[in-house]
């Protein structure tokens, strides 16, 4: 599992960004709040979260363990996920 990424900022998206970390590109679902005070070209460090379902692999990522580990209590709730 990739459990922390640290690269710069390659592209602002929608809804995350692309990171670049020693010349690997990782596609990066990021908080709304998180989103609009990055910058492309800025270093950035993420904890991060894989979800593999049967029709895509989506990987979030968080600026600090406390939204990393409240992102997870989320997910044991019935009907959220």
């Amino acid at each position: 599992m990739i459990g922390y990424l640290r690269g710069r900022v390659l592209l602002l998206e929608s809804e995350g960004c692309l990171l670049d970390v020693n010349g690997v590109g990782y596609r990066l679902i990021l908080p709304a709040h998180l989103l609009s005070g990055l910058r492309m070209g800025q270093d950035a460090a993420f904890y991060t979260h894989l979800q593999v379902r049967e029709d895509a692999l989506s990987l979030f990522g968080f600026p600090d363990v406390a939204e990393y580990e409240l992102f997870l209590l989320l997910l044991t709730v019935s009907g959220i996920g």
